[in-house]
């Protein structure tokens, strides 16, 4: 056939004849379908049948006069030669010829999947999904065609959807000539995921182009919902390094709202698809089974290493896949460069910090890393986007693509629905300007013209802050800096900062504290769940119940949140080494948790009291205890991430710390099994004044200057009477300081501190180089600072 190319026909060195998508389904129909991936079997329009349509009609010469002097400025002069071009393509006639040939493809089709089969007719420009312009959106897709008549229409609507009014002016944004390029159109099996699942996932973290992760999104139905960013879908992390070697490394699920479903319209010649409300029982699961993310990973791996392959280079993938709700298949049904972070050159790292803090009067997720200000332009209807000024910041339900031309104008993008890979996310990125997608009631919250500042700065959550503050941008260069011979890792909690962190030049982390991700992300006391029929508040339970619903076994609630916290955090650094201290909460701190009140007593002076290794043995907490194990355990074993380390707070005396290492013991954490490594907190003077014999019982020592300061000084860490008197570096201290590192190069262990002596005090840093600790643990903020003192008392050592 002359107009029509099956996928098993094509190959991506064929994207000037079938335009990027379908050049891209061809390759992966051919390639990778006999590595396991599943594509949907279907057929190309090629761009030389547009020709021939243009032709035919007569249109060409006159599609031509009517875009030339466009002034993509004006919105009305854009709109009307839009629907100019597009009605011109509409009133055309497909060509006998060029129709005889669709009706063949169509049959064939026919032959394979049942007569009359459902198809997605979908656009594929000849400058679509390149590795620097996604086009992503530009032209138009018809999903749930059926039949010759339906599938007619549908071929000229794509036809004249090169000339939507996004597309013109994208094209002119990104330097194409309206005429260099033509439609080629995708006639493909739909997947029936309209009773089941779909979404969008990319071989990088979109946010940060951490490059170690499959981040998959996905909601129920038909993917639309997703792209244009009508819902709040599931999102899920897989870490490939440990994944390909047979781990089951799922670090992360974040559960969406998923407010819609779209599915197949019955009996209705207007509306081919259409939204349903998704019900609240299954809004409280995910769309995917723990073994549907990791095939979902594997394609998405085997994606990217073929089309690396083939282009000579690393190259992050930017895929949608779809569930079919009948055969419980999953399908790849599109793959795509990466145009955002794979494009960003990394020799310097860029940091925004807020200076001042106010009123958070919206939250959602945060797209990129960066801070805007400027005047609220809420818009409602698509006919109020004449209005918006530049530098306006851009409040809407959702964007569309039709949206495009006045988003490159925007400040920052806020909208109510949406999430990490949906519409307003994807061109927010590509732009490079901040935007908090799913900001729910947005709309409602925020008024036309107020001042707000918005900050993608601090991590997952995105915040909307009252009023213009004051924000600094602090950017590095990466390629000259030197490491020093004393290790410089990094103190995080966080896990939502992990990954933006781990590109700050770091030699693991010193102190990863659980109490972040237990106050953050779990709220609940252990204990709680453990014993719930201790909890005797009607409210406290029904609160516990609530946010525990999808968990049969409550306790797994804390576990598996605890774990994909950890795992996180590991995985963002692999293979570097993570310690992670387990819980250094005080009493009254625990009792502050959900259900807390019910198990821990009250103490005049927690900051002495039940913490630390005491805790871990004691039948007070020691259930408790087991399921911050069980966390590391499926970390380690699970995920695979054999680069975490336990440390161990707070153990006052020798006979606590036996136990604590039998109670590890009892759990699965043992000692030297598959590496693995226990630390102890050096902070208190008895940790010093017996290092031998605590040597014996840990690998290493990480001085906490914080309670060792505390515990030399007697003086309360928290009193505000005696600040003045609470000094790290006090000569008592650094003699304390001092000898443990002695006492570590005698007994052959390792020497830390993650105190915040060295964060705040260079002079700290050097005398600490001088004693010749082994490594030192450091706030984020200060690690390249940090460096650079250790660096030159390195220097200044060797003269």
């Amino acid at each position: 056939m002359k107009y029509i190319r099956f996928f098993k026909e094509i190959k991506l060195s064929d994207l000037n004849l079938v335009g990027g998508k379908n050049a891209s389904l061809g390759e992966a129909y051919q390639e990778l379908v006999p590595q396991g991936v599943k594509v949907p079997n279907g057929f190309a329009i090629t761009s030389e049948a547009y020709w021939h349509l243009l032709s035919a009609a007569g249109i060409l010469d006159t599609l031509k006069d009517t875009l030339n002097g466009l002034d993509r400025h004006n919105m009305d002069d854009l709109a009307r030669r839009g629907k100019k071009a597009r009605d011109l393509i509409l009133g055309a006639r497909i060509p006998e010829d060029l129709w005889l040939e669709i009706v063949q493809g169509y049959e064939i089709l026919g032959k394979e999947y049942g007569e009359n089969p459902d198809v997605a007719v979908r656009s594929s420009a000849t400058a679509e999904d390149l590795p620097t312009a996604s086009f992503a959106g530009q032209q138009d897709t018809y999903l749930n065609i059926r039949g010759l008549a339906d599938l007619r229409e549908a071929c000229l609507k794509c036809f004249a959807s090169l000339f939507t009014d996004r597309a013109i002016s994208y094209r002119v944004d990104k330097g194409f000539n309206h005429f260099d390029i033509a439609l080629s159109i995708g006639i493909m099996k739909m997947v029936r995921s309209d009773k089941g699942a779909s979404g969008v996932m990319f071989s990088l973290d979109t946010e940060t182009g951490f490059r170690d992760v499959v981040f998959i999104t996905g909601a129920y139905g038909l993917g639309e919902n997703v792209v244009q960013g009508n819902v709040d879908p599931d999102e899920f992390y897989v870490f490939k390094p440990t994944f390909e070697t047979g781990h089951k490394s799922i670090i992360r699920k974040n559960l969406g709202q998923k407010q819609f479903r779209m599915v197949y319209s019955l009996g209705n010649a207007k509306e081919t698809v259409h939204n349903e409300r998704v019900s609240a029982e299954d809004a409280r699961k995910f769309c995917l089974t723990d073994d549907e993310i990791l095939v979902l990973a594997d394609y998405a791996i085997k994606v990217e290493k073929h089309y690396s392959r083939k282009a000579g280079e690393n190259r992050p993938m930017d895929m949608e896949w779809a569930k079919d709700g009948i055969s419980g298949e999953i399908f790849l049904v599109q793959a795509r460069p990466e145009t955002v972070e794979s494009q960003k050159k990394d020799d310097y790292l860029e940091s925004y910090t807020l200076d001042e803090k106010s009123r958070v009067i919206v939250r959602g997720k945060s797209v990129g890393q960066k801070i805007a200000s400027g005047k609220v332009h809420v818009i409602r209807t698509l006919s109020q986007i004449r209005d918006f000024k530049p530098g306006e910041v851009l409040v809407a339900e959702t964007t569309t693509p039709d949206w495009e031309p006045v988003m490159k104008t925007a400040a920052a993008i806020i909208t109510n629905r949406g999430g990490r890979t949906c519409h307003a996310a994807i061109v927010s990125r590509e732009l490079g300007i901040p935007a908090v997608v799913g900001a729910e009631g947005a709309t409602d919250q925020l008024e036309d013209g107020q001042q707000v500042t918005v900050s993608c700065a601090q991590g997952d959550t995105g915040m909307v802050y009252e009023g213009i503050l004051r924000f600094h941008v602090d950017r590095t260069k990466l390629d000259k800096l030197e490491r020093p011979r004393t290790k410089v890792m990094m103190n995080l909690g966080d896990p939502d900062q992990a990954f933006s962190h781990s590109f700050i030049p770091n030699d693991g982390v010193g102190l990863a504290r659980l109490e972040f991700i237990v106050n953050g992300f779990i709220k609940i006391h252990p204990m709680a769940l453990v014993h719930p029929e201790k909890v005797l508040d009607p409210k406290v339970r029904a609160e516990i119940e609530g946010m525990t619903s999808g968990y049969a076994d409550k306790k797994e609630y804390f576990v598996e949140k605890l774990a994909f916290g950890i795992g996180t955090i590991a995985a963002a650094f692999y293979p570097k080494p993570v310690t992670v201290r387990m819980s250094d909460f005080k009493s009254n701190e625990y009792a502050s948790l959900i259900g807390g009140s019910y198990f821990e007593p009250h103490e005049e002076n927690p900051m002495l009291g039940f913490r630390g290794a005491s805790r871990y043995a004691s039948p007070r907490y020691r259930d408790g205890f087991s399921l911050e194990c069980q966390a590391i355990r499926r970390v380690r074993e699970g995920m695979g991430l054999t680069n975490v380390r336990i440390m161990i707070p707070f153990c006052r005396t020798l006979k606590e710390g036996k136990a604590v290492i039998d109670v590890l013991g009892e759990n699965g954490l043992v000692r030297g099994k598959n590496g693995l490594e226990i630390f102890v907190m050096c902070e208190i003077p008895n940790n010093i004044i017996q290092i031998d014999a605590f040597s014996k019982l840990f690998d290493g020592f990480s001085i906490g200057s914080n309670d060792l300061t505390q515990m030399t000084l007697g003086v309360d860490r928290d009193s505000e009477i005696l600040a003045d008197s609470f000094d790290e570096r006090d000569p008592g201290v650094m003699a304390f300081i001092r000898m443990a590192v002695e006492g570590t190069k005698r007994n052959n262990v390792h020497s830390g501190i993650c105190g915040q002596a060295p964060s705040d005090f260079p002079e700290v840093a050097e005398e600490l180089v001088r004693m010749g600790i082994e490594s030192i643990s450091l706030n984020p903020d200060t690690v390249i600072k940090t460096t650079l003192t250790i660096l030159e008392a390195e220097r200044q050592m060797k003269k």
